[in-house]
């Protein structure tokens, strides 16, 4: 099994949607993406907290295996923000943001995380996602997520880092932004020009595409009746698509990219069940494993039926 490096943020998050709300529970994008890996895979976390970090969240990441020498503690408050969620539940509302300690976060790396196989640069600055790969000793794969901000702010930059990462995860709005083009595919088929071999776009509720070569995989959205909070489930789609990836992490495999998106996508259907990491914090590998098996016998079709 391969090691998963992840260097993202770490944050207390207040959120509200029609089912409730809660205060300053874990959030940031390298928490729900090592708790959901942690299921599948061997996690070093790296991030940076305040002082005011509750240490239940510690003892939390390790329990669940989370390797932590690389979450720094630097004086100060932790990053926080605040959200609400639209009646459908596919924007968020920013209602604020408070950097902290998360302003100044220019992690500098031990031997042991530069030597991870695997590394998955979470949504931050892509100037230190850049800096943060640098420092990498020829690790197997690289996958890298980002969003909207810094395709506005930093576009060059985003696109210099596609040149040099493996795997992209952006959502649908993201990706069109970014690639200039107005449908999904064809914003997928653009971003890999730019370098990637493995081109995610996360769409919520209706699914995923991927594309690789000239493939294109489209995977529905484990059905869901219920969605308490959808904070953090495209963290956790990566998380569950990566931990599955590194058993094996040959993105020229279509099966294990396949089977890495059941992953992804089924993790991020337990995320959304309650608020914060709290699924994700109790959910087991048997109930991660059946649902897997659930959702691809909901797509498994018999052809031969169908009279010639």
């Amino acid at each position: 099994m391969n090691p998963i490096l992840a260097v993202g943020s770490v944050a207390l998050d207040s959120v509200e949607t029609r089912d409730g709300k809660s205060s300053d529970a874990l959030g940031g994008s390298a928490s729900y993406f090592s708790l959901a890996a942690s299921r599948l895979a061997d996690i070093k976390l790296v991030g940076v907290v305040g002082e005011d970090f509750p240490q239940k969240h510690r003892e939390m990441f390790d329990k669940a295996g989370i390797e932590l020498s690389g979450l720094e503690t630097a004086t100060g408050k932790t990053f926080r923000w605040a959200g609400s969620y639209t009646e459908d539940f596919n924007a968020a509302q920013t209602l604020d943001t408070q950097l902290n300690v998360f302003a100044d976060f220019a992690p500098k790396l031990s031997d042991d995380h530069k030597n991870c196989p695997i590394l998955f640069l979470g949504n931050i600055d892509p100037e230190l996602q850049m800096e943060v790969l640098s420092q990498m000793k020829g690790p197997k794969l690289v996958a890298a997520d980002t969003m909207n901000f810094w395709i506005d702010s930093k576009k060059p930059a985003v696109k210099e880092l596609l040149g040099r990462v493996d795997i992209l995860f952006v959502n649908e709005q993201e990706a069109r932004s970014l690639a200039g083009v107005d449908s999904n595919v064809g914003a997928a088929k653009k971003l890999l020009e730019w370098g990637p071999s493995v081109v995610v776009v996360k769409k919520g509720e209706h699914g995923a595409l991927v594309a690789t070569g000239d493939k294109i995989f489209p995977f529905p959205a484990f059905p869901k009746g219920t969605i308490a909070d959808p904070t953090g489930a495209g963290d956790c789609f990566g998380g569950g698509f990566m931990g599955a990836l590194a058993s094996n992490p040959d993105i020229r495999d279509h099966a294990n990219l396949k089977r890495a998106t059941v992953y992804g996508t089924v993790m991020a259907s337990f995320n959304v069940e309650s608020f914060s990491t709290e699924r994700i914090e109790t959910l087991t590998r048997d109930e991660l494993d059946e649902r897997a098996r659930e959702y691809v016998s909901l797509l498994s079709v018999n052809l031969e039926a169908v009279a010639a």
